[in-house]
C-alpha cells in the first residue's frame, strides 16, 4: 500500500470517519457459533468495532491496520470500555499476517483476494472467519469503493474454500451490497 493510502487514513481517522460504531448485529446474533476463548484478529482494524467485539468475548485481540491512528483510536476506546487490546500497524500488501492460530479472524469492508489462503491458514481448528465485503452491485447506488475492492457474485464462498459455511448471505443492507459469511475450519 502506498504511503500516500497510510496518510489518507489517518486524515479520515482523525477527522472522526469510521468512528467506533459497534459489531453489526448480524454477527452479535450468531452468538452460540463464536467463540468465548482463545485468541482473535481484526484485519484492516480501522478503529477497532470487531476487535472490541471480540475482546468483550474474553478474546485475546490482536487488531491490525495500515493506520496508526486507527489503531491508536482503537486502543483508546477499548480501554475507555475495559477492554484488553493489542494492536499492530501493518501492511499487508507488503507483511505477512501475524502468526496463528486464531479461534476467530475478522475481515470487514476490506478486499485483498490474496490474503484469504493465509486467513483460513491461521484459523484454529473449530476457529471462525467472519467477513463482510461489499460486491459489484454496490456501484448501482453508490461510486465507492472501485471495482477493484468489490466481491463479483459468490466470490466470498470461493475465496473462503476449504472453509465450512455456517452462514452465507449477499444482497442488499440497507443502501449497500454486502456479502456477509461465517465460516469455520474443520
Amino acid at each position: 500500500m502506498a504511503e500516500g493510502d497510510r496518510e489518507r487514513w489517518d486524515a479520515t481517522h482523525r477527522a472522526g470517519g469510521h468512528g467506533g460504531a459497534p459489531a453489526p448485529e448480524w454477527l452479535a446474533a450468531l452468538d452460540a457459533e463464536l467463540p468465548r476463548a482463545g485468541r482473535a484478529l481484526d484485519v484492516a482494524s480501522g478503529t477497532g468495532r470487531l476487535a472490541r467485539f471480540w475482546a468483550a468475548r474474553g478474546l485475546a485481540t490482536l487488531a491490525v491496520d495500515v493506520s496508526p491512528e486507527g489503531l491508536r483510536l482503537a486502543a483508546e476506546t477499548a480501554a475507555r470500555e475495559g477492554l484488553a487490546l493489542e494492536t499492530r500497524a501493518l501492511d499487508l500488501e507488503r507483511e505477512p499476517l501475524p502468526d496463528g492460530p486464531f479461534a476467530a479472524i475478522s475481515c470487514f469492508h476490506y478486499l485483498q483476494r490474496d490474503l484469504f489462503p493465509a486467513l483460513a491458514a491461521r484459523l484454529a481448528s473449530g476457529g471462525v472467519l467472519a467477513c463482510e465485503i461489499a460486491t459489484v452491485r454496490n456501484l448501482e447506488r453508490n461510486p465507492k469503493p472501485g471495482a477493484r475492492f468489490l466481491l463479483q457474485a459468490n466470490e466470498l464462498l470461493e475465496l473462503c474454500r476449504p472453509l465450512e459455511v455456517v452462514v452465507y448471505r449477499e444482497g442488499w443492507q440497507d443502501d449497500r451490497s454486502l456479502a456477509r459469511l461465517l465460516a469455520r475450519r474443520p
